[in-house]
């Protein structure tokens, strides 16, 4: 046997409306209220929420030279966590069905503290989306973050660009180069 029970507004014993319909929109609660949904709310069929995945760490496990006045491919060795195997051959690549909007961040460290300009580079695709330029001298650290748009299979990379006189080195001591990323919930 099957029950239907046909309400536009369900009170609680002191009057007060806990679920609402109206024109087709249902209201559960009221402003200040507190809503526990036990078990996964969905729209259309999907959860509702998420996770900021893929997320990504890599870093630089050997030092690098890079080329006076040219940009850099940046060469990762390691990699602290790839949720979903997303990161090789030195570039990260958004999965099928994650497109969206990923905060990257990289940060990378030369070795030499000499007086001259240096540029990373986040790559999308193969072309620059965004630099930090920074004139180094006893600093010999430059980094940058910057939210981007991406459709499944684009692809990020980080460059590098030194204008010394001779070429630079970039670190891996003590793991301070690495280039990071996730998606944002939207």
């Amino acid at each position: 046997m099957t029950s239907i029970l046909k309400a536009d507004t369900i009170q609680d014993t002191d009057g007060n409306n806990i679920i609402n319909e109206n024109s087709n929109t249902i209201t559960i609660g009221a402003s200040g209220d507190t809503t526990n949904i036990i078990g996964t709310l969905q729209n259309n069929g999907a959860a509702v929420g998420g996770v900021n995945t893929p997320i990504f760490r890599a870093y630089k496990t050997g030092n690098q030279s890079i080329s006076s006045s040219t940009a850099v491919k940046v060469a990762w060795g390691g990699e602290t966590f790839d949720t979903d195997n997303a990161f090789a051959s030195d570039k990260f690549t958004v999965p099928s069905g994650k497109g969206g909007k990923y905060l990257i961040h990289a940060h990378v460290r030369k070795s030499t503290t000499s007086e001259n300009l240096t540029l990373i580079y986040i790559y999308v695709n193969g072309s620059a989306k965004g630099y930090v330029r920074r004139t180094t001298k006893s600093e010999n650290s430059n980094q940058i973050t910057n939210i981007v748009d991406l459709s499944a299979g684009d692809y990020v990379e980080i460059y590098v660009y030194d204008d010394g006189g001779s070429a630079g080195i970039l670190s891996s001591v003590d793991n301070y180069s690495y280039f990071t990323g996730y998606r944002l919930i939207e």
